[in-house]
C-alpha cells in the first residue's frame, strides 16, 4: 500500500529490481551451469523431453548450422511454424549468433509472407511444412518458383567438413537464400532442418562461441508485425535487453523457480509464448511444457495433470473453453498455482472461476503490447482479490506509466485518457519506419498505447477501451468494456463483444456479439429487458447477434473489425 494516495495519474513502478544486463545466450547458459539436469523443455505432441544441458546442445548445433549458411550477426531469419522444439531452438540460436529471428504469423497468407519477408529483408526462412489449412511449403513454392530447380544440398570437402551450394536466388523475394523445412521429407531447393544442424563441425562451435562474445545486450534480436489500424503491418523490433528482462520480470510476479512448470498452450509466435513463457522460464530454470502445436482446451487440460504443472498461461478465452469442457470435471488440476491471463480484457466472472476451480489462487493480470515486450502493467500475487479480478494491476518495475488527455496532460485520478509507457521494455522502433515510429513514441520516449485507462488513488489501471474502439452515440461516450462487463452478468451468456457501427441519426449504434452458454437460449428482447433500468438506455446494444464463435487472431485476440464489417454487410442487405 502506498504511503499517500495519488493524486495525478503518473507513477513508476518499484526501483528494486536489478534489470540483466545481458544477452540472452549469456543468461541461457548461465541457467545451464545452475541446472544442467532439471527439465528444461517438455513438447508433448513431438515426445520431447530434455534437460537444460540437452536443450543447450541442440541450440547450439542449430547456431553453429546458421554460421555454416552464412548467417552473420544482424542478419534476419525468419520463423513461420506453429507452437514445435523447433520454433524454441530456433528463438535460442539466432540469439546466440546475433540473427534477428523474425516471427512469421502461422495464419499469414501470400501477400502477407511476401511483405513480411522483404519488408525485414529475410535472409533465410525456417518453416514447418503446414499447419491448419495454410500449406507453407506450397506458398513458398509459388512465390519462389526457382526453388524446383535450386539444390542446396552440402557437399563434402576434401578435409570431410560439409559447405553449402550455392545461395537461393529469388525474384520476388531478392534476399531469401535459404529455405529450412521441418520434417524429414525432402523438398526441392529447401534444405531440412535436421541437415542444417549436421553442419555443425568443431570450426563452427568455435565461431559460434566467439560471435556469442561479440553481442550487445541492446542488440535487435527480434521483429513482431503487429497488426495496426491502418496500412500495412509494422515490425515492432525489440532487443535482448528488452525481451530477456521482460520475461525475468514477468517469472518475478509468478514467483518461478527451478521447481515450477509452466504450461505454455499459447502461440510462440507472440510475446506471450516467446517472451512470458519460453524466457521466463530460462531467467528462473523452470520448464516450459508444450501440450500442442495450438491450443486445443482437452490436450492443455491433459498436459497440466500428466506433467504436474504449477502454471498456466493463457487469454480469457482459453480459460473459458476449459472451464466449459464437458470432462474439465474429470482432470486434477490441483497442482497448479499461478498463471497469467493476457491479450484481452479478462471478464471478472471468468478470473473468479479460474481461481476457484482451477486452483490458480495467484493467478495474474498482466497488460502491454508488441511494442512494450509485452507487459507494462501486471497485477501482484498479494494484491486484493477486487484488485485482481477489476484491474490490470500496478506499473511493472522499472517503468514509468502515465495518464493523458489528447493534449498529453496527466490527468487526475479517476479520469480516462491513454495510457503512456516510458522505460527498458520500450521497443526500439518499427523496422525502417522512422515515420510511424515517431507516431508512436514521442519526443521524451513515452510509447503512446492507443488504450483508455483509468489509475486510482493506489495506482492500479483498469483498461476501459481502445481510442479508436470508443463508441460515440448522439454525443455520448461509449465505452465497450463497460457494456461488455455489464452484459458477462447474464447467466445465460457464455462471452459478449461490443462494437459500434455506424448510424445516420446517432453517429454510432451499439452492437454486441453473444455466445450464449451450451444449451441456454436468450431472445434479444429479453436480453435488452435485462439490461432496461440497469445501465443508461444509450449503452443498450441496439443491434444484438447471437454467434458460435467470434473472428480471431492466431493469438486469441478478438477482431472487432471483422465482426463491424460482418454485420455492416448485413444490415446493408
Amino acid at each position: 500500500m502506498r504511503a499517500s494516495p495519488l493524486t495525478h495519474s503518473q507513477l513508476t513502478g518499484s526501483q528494486d529490481v536489478d534489470l540483466l544486463e545481458l544477452t540472452i545466450p549469456v543468461a541461457f547458459d548461465k541457467t545451464v551451469e545452475q541446472y544442467p539436469d532439471h527439465a528444461a523443455i517438455i513438447v508433448k505432441h513431438q515426445n520431447i523431453r530434455w534437460t537444460y544441458k540437452e536443450y543447450q546442445q541442440e541450440i547450439e548445433k542449430l547456431a553453429a548450422g546458421l554460421l555454416a549458411i552464412g548467417i552473420k550477426p544482424g542478419d534476419r531469419v525468419g520463423i513461420w511454424s506453429p507452437n514445435r522444439i523447433e520454433w524454441c531452438l530456433t528463438q535460442f540460436a539466432t540469439a546466440k549468433i546475433g540473427a534477428v529471428m523474425v516471427c512469421i504469423n502461422p495464419a499469414y497468407r501470400l501477400y502477407e509472407l511476401e511483405y513480411a519477408l522483404n519488408k525485414v529483408q529475410c535472409k533465410a526462412i525456417i518453416s514447418a511444412e503446414s499447419f491448419k489449412s495454410s500449406r507453407y511449403l506450397d506458398m513458398l513454392n509459388e512465390l519462389m518458383p526457382e526453388l524446383k530447380n535450386h539444390s542446396p544440398r552440402v557437399a563434402a570437402h576434401v578435409d570431410d567438413s560439409p559447405l553449402p551450394t550455392k545461395a537461393l536466388k529469388s525474384k520476388k523475394l531478392p534476399s531469401l537464400e535459404w529455405v529450412i523445412r521441418m520434417g524429414d521429407t525432402p523438398s526441392a531447393g529447401m534444405l531440412n532442418f535436421s541437415e542444417l544442424q549436421d553442419l555443425a563441425n568443431e570450426d563452427y562451435r568455435e565461431q559460434v562461441k566467439a560471435v556469442q562474445r561479440s553481442l550487445d545486450c541492446h542488440d535487435a534480436i527480434n521483429i513482431q508485425f503487429t497488426s495496426g489500424t491502418t496500412g500495412n503491418p509494422k515490425g515492432a523490433t525489440l532487443s535482448h535487453y528488452n525481451i530477456l528482462n521482460n520475461g525475468k520480470v514477468v517469472g518475478d510476479g509468478m514467483q518461478l523457480d527451478q521447481n515450477d512448470r509452466l504450461c505454455i498452450p499459447v502461440p510462440l509466435y507472440h510475446c506471450f509464448g516467446m517472451v512470458m513463457g519460453n524466457l521466463a522460464c530460462i531467467t528462473h530454470g523452470s520448464a516450459a511444457i508444450f501440450p500442442d502445436e495450438a491450443f486445443d482446451p482437452l490436450t492443455t487440460l491433459q498436459a497440466v495433470e500428466e506433467e504436474a504443472c504449477t502454471a498456466l498461461h493463457g487469454v480469457p478465452t482459453m480459460f473459458i473453453a476449459q472451464l466449459d469442457h464437458p470432462e474439465f470435471q474429470n482432470f486434477n488440476l490441483s497442482s497448479l498455482r499461478t498463471g497469467i491471463m493476457a491479450g484481452a480484457p479478462c471478464p471478472a466472472e471468468v478470473m473468479k472461476k479460474v481461481i476457484s476451480q482451477m486452483h490458480m489462487s495467484k493467478v495474474l493480470i498482466a497488460y502491454g503490447q508488441t511494442e512494450l515486450s509485452p507487459v507494462n502493467h501486471m497485477t501482484a500475487v498479494d494484491d486484493p482479490l477486487e484488485k485482481r479480478v477489476e484491474t490490470v494491476g500496478r506499473p511493472g518495475p522499472r517503468l514509468e506509466v502515465k495518464i493523458c488527455n489528447d493534449d498529453g496532460v496527466v490527468v487526475a485520478i479517476g479520469e480516462r485518457g491513454e495510457i503512456c509507457t516510458r522505460g527498458y521494455s520500450v521497443m526500439k522502433g518499427y523496422w525502417d519506419e522512422a515515420e510511424r515510429t515517431a507516431e508512436t513514441i514521442d519526443k521524451d520516449g513515452w510509447l503512446h498505447s492507443g488504450d483508455l485507462g483509468v489509475m486510482d488513488e493506489e495506482g492500479f489501471v483498469q483498461v476501459v477501451g481502445r481510442l479508436k474502439d470508443m463508441i460515440i452515440r448522439g454525443g455520448e461516450n461509449v465505452y465497450p468494456r463497460e457494456v461488455e462487463e455489464f452484459l458477462f452478468t447474464h447467466p445465460e451468456i457464455q462471452d459478449v463483444q461490443v462494437f459500434g457501427i455506424p448510424d445516420e441519426t446517432f453517429g454510432e449504434q451499439v452492437c454486441a456479439w453473444i455466445q450464449l452458454k451450451a444449451g441456454a437460449s436468450v431472445s434479444t428482447d429479453s436480453l435488452r429487458a435485462f439490461c432496461k433500468d440497469k445501465i443508461t438506455h444509450f449503452k443498450v446494444p441496439k443491434f444484438i447477434e447471437f454467434v458460435e464463435e467470434f473472428p480471431m487472431t492466431v493469438t486469441g485476440k478478438i477482431q472487432k473489425f471483422r465482426m463491424r464489417e460482418i454485420m455492416l454487410e448485413k444490415l446493408t442487405k
